[in-house]
Parts: C-alpha cells; sequence; structure tokens
C-alpha cells in the first residue's frame, strides 16, 4: 500500500518580526522530518500576484493542502480560491479559544453581530452564487496567530495527516497479478528515512498589495459592490457573476465596499477590524445601525466618508450618499423586516 503524501505550504510574514520569522523556520524545520509530509514555503499569500513561482508552486499542488498563513482562516481559503486554488473545508481544530479581536482596540464601532454560525432568521437563498465546482480535495486554512507554539501546529498537522492518509490501490492486481504504476504524486518513502526536501519559493520580491477579496459562500451577487465602488475595481464575468477585475485600483487603505455589503462577503484581509479582515462568525443579516442605538457613526456613513476621501484624493468630487447606495435600503418592504427592526423602531420612539 502507498499513501498520498499531505502537502504542507507556509506563508510568510509581511513584517520582519524576528519571533514570526522564528516561527515559521522551526516549523519548516520540524516538518522536514515528517516522512508523511511535504512542505514549501511562500511569500505572504495575500501579497503574490497571479505569475509569482510561489502562486504557480501552489497551484501546481494536486491533493490535499494545508496552508498556514498569518490570515484568518476565512481570507486565507478565498484568497486562493480568487486564483483558481479550492477545495473541501478542512476542520482544524486548532483554534483561537479568545477569538475576540476588539474593535475597541481599532477605535471604531462594529456594525456585525457574532453569533456562533453564519446565519440569520432569514438567510438568503441566492448566497453561494459565485462559488463554482469544489474539487474533490481538503483545504485546510490554519491562522499562525493562533498560537506561539511550534508543537501546537506539528501537532495538528500530523492530525490532519493521519485523516487524510488515502490508501492507493495495492502494487499487485488480484485479478492478474500484473503490477499498477502509482501516480507520482501518490508516492512516499520508506516510513523509517525521512523528507528531506524545502519547496522553497520565496525568489522574488513582492509588496505589500491592497484589494478586496469575495467571500462566494456569503456573496449574492447583488452586485451593491460595484455601484458603490467608483475605482473600478469590480467586474462582471461571462456569466454576470461580481469578480475584482483591477484589484490594483483599489485604494490602500479604503475598505469602504466591505461596510456597504450587505452578506459581508467583502475581505481585506489586511484591515485591523476583525469583522473586514474575515474573522468567522460576521453575520451581515443581524446587522444593527448602531447611530440609531447610540448616536455612534454607522457603517454606511463610514463608508462613505472613506469613499468621499480617495475621490477628493483622486481629483474628483465627492458625492456622498448620492450615488451607489440602492433606494431599497430606504423603502424596506414589511416583509422583509425581523424582530431587530421592531427593536430599533420602538427605541426610536422612546423619550430619550
Amino acid at each position: 500500500m502507498a499513501t498520498r503524501k499531505l502537502t504542507v505550504v507556509i506563508s510568510q510574514s509581511q513584517s520582519k518580526n524576528p519571533q514570526k520569522k522564528e516561527l515559521e523556520q522551526e516549523i519548516a524545520a520540524r516538518l522536514l522530518m515528517e516522512a508523511s509530509v511535504e512542505v514549501g514555503v511562500v511569500p505572504h499569500l495575500y501579497d503574490m500576484h497571479a505569475d509569482h513561482t510561489g502562486m504557480l508552486f501552489l497551484k501546481s499542488i494536486p491533493g490535499d493542502l494545508v496552508v498556514l498563513s498569518w490570515l484568518y482562516p476565512r481570507a486565507t481559503r478565498w484568497i486562493l480560491h480568487r486564483q483558481g486554488i479550492a477545495g473541501k473545508k478542512g476542520q482544524s481544530l486548532l483554534v483561537d479559544e479568545n477569538d475576540e479581536e476588539s474593535n475597541e482596540e481599532t477605535g471604531e464601532e462594529n456594525d456585525h453581530e457574532q453569533p456562533d454560525q453564519h446565519s440569520s432568521n432569514q438567510p438568503n437563498s441566492n448566497a453561494g452564487v459565485g462559488r463554482g465546482t469544489v474539487p474533490d480535495r481538503f483545504l485546510y486554512c490554519i491562522d499562525l496567530k493562533v498560537s506561539s507554539q511550534v508543537d501546537d501546529y506539528i501537532e495538528e498537522i500530523k492530525r490532519i495527516a493521519r485523516e487524510q492518509a488515502v490508501e492507493t490501490i495495492d502494487l499487485t492486481d488480484g485479478n492478474n497479478g500484473k503490477s499498477i504504476p502509482i501516480p507520482p504524486q501518490q508516492q512516499t518513502q520508506d516510513e523509517n528515512t525521512t523528507t528531506g526536501k524545502l519547496n522553497d519559493q520565496t525568489a522574488g520580491q513582492v509588496k505589500r498589495r491592497w484589494y478586496p477579496v469575495i467571500d462566494y459562500e456569503r456573496c449574492t451577487n447583488c452586485l451593491e459592490c460595484i455601484d458603490f465602488c467608483l475605482f473600478g475595481v469590480y467586474g462582471v464575468n461571462d456569466q454576470d457573476l461580481i469578480l475584482v477585475e483591477t484589484e490594483d485600483n483599489c485604494k490602500k487603505g479604503c475598505p469602504a465596499c466591505s461596510r456597504v455589503c450587505p452578506e459581508n462577503a467583502i475581505l481585506f484581509p489586511g484591515h485591523k477590524s476583525s469583522a473586514i479582515a474575515g474573522a468567522d462568525g460576521e453575520v451581515a443579516g443581524l446587522k444593527i445601525d448602531l447611530s440609531k442605538l447610540f448616536g455612534a457613526e454607522s457603517s454606511i456613513d463610514l463608508a462613505v466618508k472613506e469613499r468621499d476621501r480617495e475621490l477628493i484624493a483622486d481629483g474628483r468630487s465627492a458625492v456622498g450618499k448620492n450615488v451607489g447606495l440602492p433606494k431599497r435600503r430606504e423603502k424596506q418592504s414589511p416583509s422583509s423586516r425581523n424582530h431587530l427592526d421592531d427593536l430599533i423602531d420602538s427605541l426610536d420612539e422612546m423619550p430619550l
């Protein structure tokens, strides 16, 4: 019998923090001693262009894949999906039990409630329209911010390797005794030997980038982002599905389109707010207008302000709320109301 090796790819940090570099190097060194895995190193996932050798290496991996990066797993998954690297969502047990990056640290209000699962009382049946066909393999995305202990990552990878070990066909066919060749990607070394090669794909400099990433499991193709963004970032494919067409047109530091997305399907992996950077549990279906509750600035107000700022920086005129905000938000149909709408209305009527 032979087993398919599990490929583990470490995506390097954008920073030169010695502790982060040491963690990456120690994980790679330990994985080189594991016969059940192959290990590769690439630059920061978000910064690589489609033709970078690191991205080409990722695209060439045929089987199950574990990606360790300094990003939320949801962000990692959809960055890969954007490059045609997809798979069934692998479940990692290595998670941050205190994954509550408070927006108090970011200095801004967060309009997203955080239930345990991505669901709402009235789920949108159009969600997932742009996801496409998922290959028959598993993709595990693990956040390197979860732990500073190398052993935690090694044990989790070994667990995944045990679970995903796939027995290939026997070396001899029971019917005729003929030898059956095993594809190269399924061959493995003797269990008493160690792997000895590190697939280092870090050649070629990468610069920090800023562009939106679409979570196609949540996206309903409402096209509000393409209406709101006035910088030519978004487009549609031949099936009229939304895509990030010209990512380098995006204005660095501006997450405005993410704030107006009704399903919280637009991520900016480098943003300081967990809701925008891709933390799980952010559900747009349960957004509350905090300006009505506490006099705070709403996500729409922030988005308009951010967009106007970039328009002015481009030598253009600010447009405020006059462009790109759908009228249906102002005239919400009674059928789409829920208990949160009733709560807000009752609070509005209180003589505060």
